[in-house]
Parts: structure tokens; C-alpha cells; sequence
């Protein structure tokens, strides 16, 4: 059996999960990290038994790694995940791909270029509520979809953001739209397909920073369906976030990781009891990393078998689209239609 090498470019909170992840599976191994943090590289470091840089470019080209985990700040997503398909390495990069379409597709283009695996975390689509919807959906047991509700209704506290420099800013971070919201919005994008005319509103309302607070935006699907958003940081205390599907013959609830209504005909509702509890509403660390480590054998899957992950790269970059037809339709005032 084969050992998958990992090297994790960025040592801050985020990683963490990846490194829990990647220690949980059998055919993985964590060999190499890089931080600019020195003190923070070294422990990490030692506590996984690997080597360490401060270089990211010496874990680029290392004969030790097969594929690379890039959790650094948004902003610098596409450049260090160019560098990392230009050296022949898998890559899997934290969400989203890049801070915009431009960047985003480059790297999709990259890694089919260079014959290698790309792969955006969007860990909640392996969730079980979420893969028992998908499959509903696509077996036409909703009949045809009306309308699709996403609502993210998070709290962030001005703390939150004034923690590191790079934190609201538009080149680094993105609003809640790239930031907290990618994960529904792929979400959404995953149930419904591909998006027709976008109409979309931005505003920041309660915290000192570059980007939005809130998100909002109706949409129609190319499948004739309707769907609206709603993200935000500045809902007090935070609630989970939703997912509401009608189809022409029932209905599908979500609130978190649970399902909350379920109308499908000739089709149960799924039973299982949830392992541990939906998180991320008021703390961004308030997660668990099995998600992760779903994904990460699903890449492993993917690169041994040749077909693509359940996550593309393409998939990413419908997301960050999304997300800048949301703010030009804004910025115009105007309805967008997508290409």
C-alpha cells in the first residue's frame, strides 16, 4: 500500500485541522511543514515527527512530498498554488481557491496542464445530511427544484478581525461572501447547478473593515429554479447556518448538521446520530477536523484512480464566481447574468 506523503505550507489555526486530518489516515503521513514562524514551524515540527522550513520553496521541491496542503492567508492562495502545480506536486487548498476569477481559473488550467490533482476545501459535502440530499436530488426524487434558500447568519466580534493585519482586508481575506460564506455557497451551487442571473447587494454594517459584514442576493438557476442568500458575521449570538430545497414534490430542511424537515416521496428520512455538533458560528476554531480528513482520502482516491475529486478545482472557482457577480451586480446596482 502506498504512503501518501503530505507538506503543509502554513502553520497558523487553520492547519491544525489538516494535521489532526492527515494523522488519522492509515495511507498518509505528514512529512514536511513550512512557516515563516520559526518557533511555531519547529514545534509543530517536532510534535509530528517531520522536517521543517521556513522556506516554503524547499517543501515545493522536496522528493519527500507528494501532495501539498497550502493553509496560509486567502490572499496568497493562487500565488503559492501556482508554485506548487508548476513543481508537479497534488495540491489541496484551503478555501477559497483565490480572491478572484482571474487567479482561480489560472490554477484549474495549471493543474490540467501539468496532469495534476486540485482539490478546494469544501469539507462540509461530505457531510452525511449533505451527501443524503445530494443523492435525493439527483435521483429527481424532489421532483423539479422551485426555489433553494441559503442563510448564514454568523457572529464575528471586531477582535476577530483586528487579530491579524490581513483580516477584512479585500486582497487578503475577502467578507463574509469568500470568507465564512464559501462554504454554503458551494454548497448551494453543489445542489442546484450552474447559476443563470445573479441580482446581489453588499453592505458593511457593524465592524471596522475593507469588506462586507453582509451578503445578500436572489438567483435564478439554469435550471429555471430560484434560490436567495443571506451571510453575515454581525447576527447576534450566531446561529447555524440553513439550507431550504422545494421541489415541485417536497420539501428538505438543514439547519447545521441536522436535517430538520424532510418531505421526499418514497424516501425515508435518513437516521444516524451525529457524531459531534455543528460548529464555527462565533468561533471560527469550533470545528472538527473528520471533514477534512474525508476530503483528504477522497483526493487520495482520486489521485489513484485517475477520476476527479469530489471537489474540483473547477468547483472552487464557481464559487469565487459567484462571489464576484454578487459584488458587481452590487456595485452596479443592476441584475448580472452569468456566462
Amino acid at each position: 500500500m502506498t504512503t501518501w506523503r503530505f507538506g503543509m505550507i502554513g502553520c497558523g489555526s487553520v492547519a491544525d485541522f489538516h494535521i489532526e486530518a492527515i494523522r488519522e489516515i492509515e495511507d498518509a503521513s505528514l512529512t514536511f511543514v513550512s512557516s515563516r514562524n520559526e518557533a511555531r514551524v519547529k514545534a509543530i515540527a517536532k510534535q509530528e515527527n517531520c522536517i521543517w522550513t521556513t522556506d516554503y520553496q524547499e517543501l515545493i521541491h522536496s522528493t519527500e512530498v507528494d501532495i501539498v496542503c497550502v493553509t496560509t492567508s486567502s490572499g496568497s492562495h493562487a500565488r503559492i498554488g501556482l508554485e506548487v502545480l508548476n513543481a508537479g506536486k497534488h495540491l489541496v487548498l484551503e478555501k477559497p481557491i483565490a480572491m478572484n476569477t482571474r487567479d482561480a481559473a489560472e490554477l484549474v488550467r495549471t493543474a490540467k496542464e501539468r496532469g495534476v490533482t486540485l482539490s478546494v476545501i469544501s469539507q462540509r459535502r461530505f457531510e452525511a445530511q449533505h451527501q443524503a440530499v445530494k443523492r435525493v436530488l439527483d435521483e429527481g426524487a424532489l421532483g423539479r427544484l422551485l426555489l433553494v434558500e441559503a442563510s448564514l447568519s454568523f457572529s464575528r466580534t471586531q477582535a476577530y478581525y483586528d487579530a491579524d493585519d490581513w483580516r477584512g482586508t479585500i486582497a487578503e481575506d475577502g467578507g463574509v461572501l469568500m470568507n465564512q460564506g464559501i462554504h454554503i455557497l458551494d454548497l448551494l451551487l453543489w445542489f442546484a447547478g450552474e447559476i443563470h442571473t445573479v441580482f446581489g447587494k453588499i453592505a458593511t454594517q457593524t465592524h471596522q473593515i475593507e469588506v462586507e459584514d453582509l451578503g445578500l442576493a436572489i438567483l435564478q438557476f439554469k435550471n429555471g429554479a430560484f434560490g436567495t442568500i443571506m451571510a453575515s458575521t454581525n447576527i447576534q449570538p450566531g446561529f447555524p447556518a440553513t439550507i431550504n430545497l422545494y421541489g415541485e414534490k417536497g420539501t428538505i430542511k438543514l439547519e447545521g448538521s441536522s436535517i430538520v424537515h424532510w418531505t421526499v416521496p418514497g424516501i425515508s428520512e435518513p437516521n444516524w446520530t451525529q457524531a459531534r455538533t455543528y460548529g464555527g458560528i462565533s468561533d471560527p476554531r469550533s470545528i472538527v477536523s473528520d471533514f477534512h480528513q474525508s476530503q483528504f482520502i477522497d483526493v487520495i482516491a482520486s489521485i489513484e484512480s485517475g477520476i476527479d475529486p469530489l471537489v474540483t478545482g473547477k468547483d472552487g472557482l464557481r464559487a469565487v464566481q459567484l462571489v464576484e457577480a454578487i459584488y458587481d451586480s452590487s456595485a452596479k446596482g443592476v441584475q448580472l447574468i452569468m456566462e
